[in-house]
């Protein structure tokens, strides 16, 4: 199973494509079956400068670009949260996960929702974890010779890493 995590932003949207070996499928040397394996990670950047329809247009078409190459089964996103005390930072990145949620649909992709808290508690144990504990965390979990910069990389990983260990549950429960 191929999993897409995306962290959905107005500047920088992060995505990282894991795959999930099955039992009895082929996996690398060292790695456990069924194991996440990173196959790719990185950000779609924008320009703070251009207007806010050309920003989305330049996710959507990153987004598709990554949708393509890797065709994943499932796309996770982080779910939209903003402080009360700032209603236009929200409403402007439901702009940006509303493409992201829009380009995965078009591309045949189940799509998923995760809470920060719930992303965090499954791979730290906190939802309350900094962005510096998820960084190693993500690290850890592939052994990465360095932390993932910038951390909206790490963030989109941990959305992939938190369906991994979520998906065989609800599989199971259905």
């Amino acid at each position: 199973m191929r999993i897409l995590g995306i962290d959905p932003g107005l500047q920088r949207t992060g995505y990282g494509v894991i795959e999930l070996a099955s039992p009895g499928g082929d996996t690398a040397p060292g790695i456990a079956v069924g194991a996440p394996r990173l196959l790719e990670a990185g950000v779609i950047s924008t320009n703070r400068a251009d207007d806010l329809a050309d920003r989305l247009v330049e996710i959507r078409s990153g987004l598709v670009a990554v949708l393509d190459e890797f065709k994943p089964d499932v796309v996770a996103v982080e779910t939209l949260y903003s402080h009360y005390k700032h209603p236009r930072t929200a409403i402007l990145m439901g702009h940006a996960r509303g493409i992201v949620l829009a380009a995965a649909a078009e591309a045949g992709a189940g799509v998923v929702s995760y809470a920060a808290t719930k992303i965090k508690k499954a791979l730290v144990g906190s939802g309350h974890a900094s962005k510096q504990q998820m960084q190693r965390a993500i690290q850890s979990a592939f052994r990465l010779q360095e932390t993932p910069h910038p951390p909206d990389v790490a963030d989109a990983l941990a959305v992939a890493l938190c369906h991994a260990h979520h998906a065989p549950r609800a599989a199971h429960i259905r």
